[in-house]
């Protein structure tokens, strides 16, 4: 069974600059971080390969081999959250990183993940985090899944094994005859399905707790090869579709929130204080 899990290195700061022409952030030189919401997408595959459950594209059944690949999209400094992953139990590492990506919108990070799946999968399970710190769209992982044509579900709170379905039912486009049983989080209510294999699904925040990086494995990965993947190396090499270049949506106007501190100095004798107070409480209606 082969597990892909898209990870993203975001600033590790709310200090961050924005650039005045693409409205975009400026990540260059800024100190980052893994995003938080993909160390739990990370854990749920560890989780599921340490079960060792599931059914691989070429039909073996429960049991067998589980390979788990991480795959980012940034600039070359991404390939610290990659070594970071290494260090949580990944086996393989992908990171697609050229300048024509730079500035993309949701619709063109999709697509160039999606571009990136196509090239090294396939892949039977993708796991995405809910959302990113810097971005917080929490559409990347559903339009993935709608340029791969797989099924995706999202806001899972719980993962069920890997469990056979009845013969005839549930199969994907592929023909595994095997999904995975999730618990999906909405609003008024839980419900609790069984997805066929390929497809990708979106993680809640405390889906699991993320183990800590280990520096066992940290020594034992230093030297392990990472596959960096540019525009050319892509099927669909046309810079068009990528980046900036391609987003149909460009941010108009973006700027840093302001704290601003209503402040209030009363004076006067105790009486007339405690009279100041809570005539003032009264107009904010913090007493009735």
């Amino acid at each position: 069974m082969k597990i892909l899990v898209c990870i993203k290195q975001v600033p590790g700061t709310t200090q961050v600059e924005i650039d005045p022409v693409t409205g975009t952030l400026k990540r260059d030189g800024v100190p980052s971080k893994m995003n938080p919401f993909d160390l739990y997408a990370l854990e749920t595959a560890m989780r599921i390969k340490e079960k060792g459950k599931g059914k691989s594209e070429k039909g073996e059944g429960v049991g067998e081999e589980v390979e788990v690949t991480v795959l980012t999209m940034g600039p070359p400094q991404c390939e610290k959250v990659v070594r970071e992953a290494f260090m949580m139990g990944a086996d393989r590492g992908i990171i697609l990183s050229d300048r024509a990506f730079g500035g993309a919108d949701v619709l063109m990070t999709s697509y160039t993940l999606a571009q990136g799946v196509k090239k090294t999968g396939p892949y039977d399970l993708i796991i995405c985090g809910k959302q990113t710190t810097d971005g917080d769209t929490a559409q990347v992982g559903a339009e993935m899944a709608e340029w791969l044509g797989i099924p995706h579900v999202v806001n899972v709170k719980n993962v069920g094994e890997g469990e056979e379905k009845e013969k005839g039912k549930g199969k994907s486009e592929k023909g595994e005859g095997e999904g995975l049983e999730v618990t999906v989080d909405l609003p008024d209510y839980e419900i609790v399905e069984k997805v066929p294999y390929p497809f990708l699904m979106t993680v809640e925040k405390g889906i699991y707790s993320p183990r800590l990086p280990s520096y066992k494995l940290k020594c034992a990965t230093a030297d392990r090869e990472i596959l960096w993947l540019q525009l050319k190396d892509l099927d669909d090499t046309d810079p068009k579709h990528y980046g900036l270049n391609g987003s149909p949506t460009q941010v108009k106007r973006i700027f840093p929130p302001s704290h601003e501190v209503d402040r209030v100095t009363i004076e006067g004798g105790d009486v007339s204080k405690a009279a100041q107070l809570a005539e003032l409480l009264k107009e904010r209606k913090f007493l009735q």
